[in-house]
């Protein structure tokens, strides 16, 4: 018979030490999501609703802004993930055939993400803007006739500048995520392959992708859902109208009109099912893709 002291570690389980931190993040976050989902319903009473209304709700869902809204925030989400994917993408692949050089490269990667997006938001503002130093530049050189024929990548209705800075930020992320997930037995394949007389799009298509997929897909979903739900880039470089859904949100959370504030409540909501709705459908395109 094996005695109790010997039979102690097996009972116990892997995650018994994290739990104390696990139970903490998830009191913040799911106390938060019934707080705001309490509090679009009026709950407590907001001024000029009954209690609880689904008024905040009918009103959200009516108003054609919110929906041109999400759309530009689909739109900088989509576009920004995507390229910022490609590039990670392109940048391990690289790695992988020139090995010599990941040091360094990793260590550009690694600094990239020590500047906070705000900064890096702020670095674009000062740099492209049409008042910015390129104009100048542009315009000192002869280039342009005027600051205004310079072309607009900040408050544009096209969020130019909203997706460069997510790319500049998001991509080095994803990369280092790529290169973490890579081994000697990748290398190893790919060398098989070549063996075999495999062209070097062939490695790249039926061997790179396929092992970096998985660490692919997850980076992707997390630049996703940030990129969605971050309003701090599109509050200082996006255009007016429309303005991302979650500056939407901000508005009407900081408007003086506290009716108002029911509003803001169902936007962030609303802003956490979209993203999860858009990450469901990524999740199965990849597992479409890997299947193909």
């Amino acid at each position: 018979m094996v005695p109790a002291a010997d039979r102690e570690p097996a009972l116990r389980s892997p995650l018994l030490p994290v739990l104390p931190a696990l139970a903490v993040l998830a009191l913040l976050f799911y106390g938060a999501l019934a707080l705001s989902a309490a509090r679009s319903l009026g709950i407590p009473p907001a001024p000029g609703l009954d209690f609880p209304s689904l008024a905040p709700w009918r009103l959200v869902l009516s108003d054609p802004a919110v929906w041109r809204s999400a759309g530009l925030s689909l739109w900088i989400s989509a576009v920004s993930t995507a390229l910022s994917a490609m590039l990670a993408f392109g940048v391990a692949v690289l790695i992988r055939q020139a090995p010599a050089g990941r040091p360094v490269l990793g260590f550009l990667l690694r600094l990239n993400l020590t500047v906070p997006h705000l900064v890096g938001a702020a670095g674009m503002l000062f740099l492209w803007a049409q008042s910015g130093l390129a104009a100048r530049v542009a315009l000192a050189a002869g280039l342009i006739d005027g600051p205004a024929a310079f072309p607009a990548l900040i408050w544009d209705p096209w969020a130019l500048g909203i997706v460069l800075v997510y790319v500049w930020k998001e991509a080095p992320f994803i990369a280092l995520i790529l290169l973490a997930q890579s081994g000697p037995a990748d290398a190893a394949r790919e060398d098989t392959a070549r063996t075999l007389g495999a062209s070097r799009l062939q490695v790249i298509r039926h061997v790179t992708l396929p092992s970096l997929l998985p660490g692919l897909a997850a980076a992707s979903a997390i630049v996703f859902a940030f990129t969605f739900g971050a309003y701090e880039v599109p509050l200082l470089l996006g255009a007016s109208d429309p303005v991302a859904l979650p500056v939407l949100a901000w508005q009407r959370f900081t408007d003086p009109d506290l009716a108002a504030r029911p509003q803001a409540m169902a936007l962030a909501l609303l802003v956490a099912l979209l993203s999860a709705a858009a990450i469901l459908v990524h999740l199965g395109a990849v597992r479409r893709l890997r299947a193909w």
